[in-house]
């Protein structure tokens, strides 16, 4: 078994407090722990290697592609059902529509001889889905090794903070353990452990140190940056498979790979192009609009809910709070025309320029006008801050203790316009000047 010290980095605390609470196999475990966290945090990860290592039976579910009671139901049953069948090789698919009909059918599939004297582990990935479902299954998850009288423990993995979880009839509190982001030493060290074997790792230790000094600003997501790292290598080391270079020959790698990286800055997140586009782009050093498929707006491209929280800005500031109930309720009811052909009388919004707005209001219309629910995750809050630096939203401060802050959005008409195009959405028709 290989030493977990060298399977998972940078993440000893946590796997020592899960390998506390999961204590010996025959033992009683935590009934349930939520753990949560940024995307690419190694949740999941962490979880799954700890699992496997240790050989613990577990099932492992993701609640995005079970998207209904039944399906998760039965792919948790399943699952199950195949570990406590693996002996014999035969196995029969079992249905389950009930969370009632799910504590019986867990019952005995868990009765079989090699799950009987162990704790079994069910781990269920994108865990805030579950607020979605049936009001019973949330609590009934945390209660699981009590209803089913079994040695059974619930790990909820989620980015969302159990507050947010939490019913308001009240439910048994699971343990909560917080996965925080990677610091650039963390970042650093788990992409320097990915070195190919034909390069000394100190000369892939050197090319992230330069990578996560032109990314790590505006991007911090692992999974993003290791993509990032194997795109780029091949141009890093260029010079010295050409002999022009040799790889301790830092400023001259760098001064090769500089106008590369630049214009990856371009589309990171997007994933506009393929791995093999981008690479042919590189090898023809063309510019990356030229590429077909390559959006035409690249200079203003943003990650997919950051388009929205601008377009969301962007309404806020420019129309009247009270006309927000016309705009963005299916049903607001009748509207006298008369509060709305005043507005001729009056200088347009656009002449005047940007009001502020609360946060609040700006996520009311951002999950107005966005098509799938969104979880209000760490994730859009940092999206916000980054606009903020990026200056395209002003923070302006707060009013008073009680409020929030309040932001204005400084990009123009035709930026705004741009911007929406990108994501299909008619920006014009929800403005109030354009009425």
């Amino acid at each position: 078994m290989p030493h977990l010290e060298n399977v998972v980095l940078c993440r000893e605390s946590q796997v020592s407090t899960l390998q506390s609470l999961f204590g010996e196999r025959h033992h009683f475990s935590f009934p349930s722990i939520f753990i949560y966290g940024h995307t690419a945090s190694g949740k999941t990860y962490v979880t799954q290697t700890l699992l496997k290592t240790l050989e613990l039976p577990h099932v492992f579910v993701n609640c995005v592609e079970c998207f209904t009671l039944r399906l998760l139901l039965e792919q948790i049953l399943n699952k199950l059902n195949h570990l406590s069948s693996s002996e014999d090789g035969c196995s029969t698919e079992i249905t389950c529509e009930t969370f009632n009909d799910f504590v019986r059918l867990f019952k005995q599939v868990t009765a079989a001889e090699n799950l009987k004297d162990q704790t079994v582990y069910i781990v269920l990935d994108k865990a805030e889905y579950l607020r979605d479902m049936e009001a019973n299954l949330l609590p009934g998850f945390l209660r699981l090794q009590e209803l089913a009288d079994r040695n059974v423990t619930v790990l909820f993995l989620s980015e969302i903070v159990w507050e947010k979880f939490r019913p308001n009839t009240g439910c048994f509190e699971p343990f909560v353990l917080y996965f925080p982001d990677y610091s650039i030493g963390n970042l650093q060290k788990i992409l320097s452990h990915d070195h190919p074997p034909e390069y000394s790792a100190d000369f892939y230790a050197a090319y992230i140190n330069i990578l996560l000094g032109v990314f790590y600003t505006v991007c911090r997501d692992l999974k993003e940056l290791r993509h990032l790292a194997v795109l780029n290598f091949s141009k890093y080391c260029e010079p010295v498979v050409k002999g022009e270079a040799s790889e301790r020959d830092t400023r001259k790698l760098w001064r090769n790979i500089e106008p590369h990286l630049k214009k990856a800055m371009q589309t990171v997140y997007l994933r506009e192009v393929s791995s093999s586009q981008w690479e042919k782009l590189q090898k023809d050093d063309t510019d990356p609009g030229q590429l077909k498929g390559l959006s035409a707006h690249t200079h203003v491209e943003l990650p997919y809910y950051s388009k929205f929280i601008l377009i969301a800005a962007y309404l806020a500031s420019y129309n009247p709070a009270r006309t927000d109930k016309r705009f963005f309720l299916k049903h607001h009811g009748k509207i006298k025309k008369t509060n709305f052909l005043k507005k001729h009388e009056k200088t347009s919004n656009h002449l005047l320029g940007p009001k502020p707005f609360p946060l609040d209001r700006l996520l009311a219309i951002l999950y107005s006008i966005v098509d799938s629910r969104v979880a209000p995750t760490a994730n859009i809050f940092s999206q916000i801050t980054s606009l903020v630096t990026l200056q395209l939203l002003t923070l302006v401060g707060h009013d008073d203790q009680l409020d929030g802050p309040k932001y204005k959005c400084t990009v123009s008409l035709d930026f705004i316009r741009a911007i929406a195009r990108t994501v299909n959405f008619d920006i014009i028709k929800y403005l109030y000047d354009f009425l």
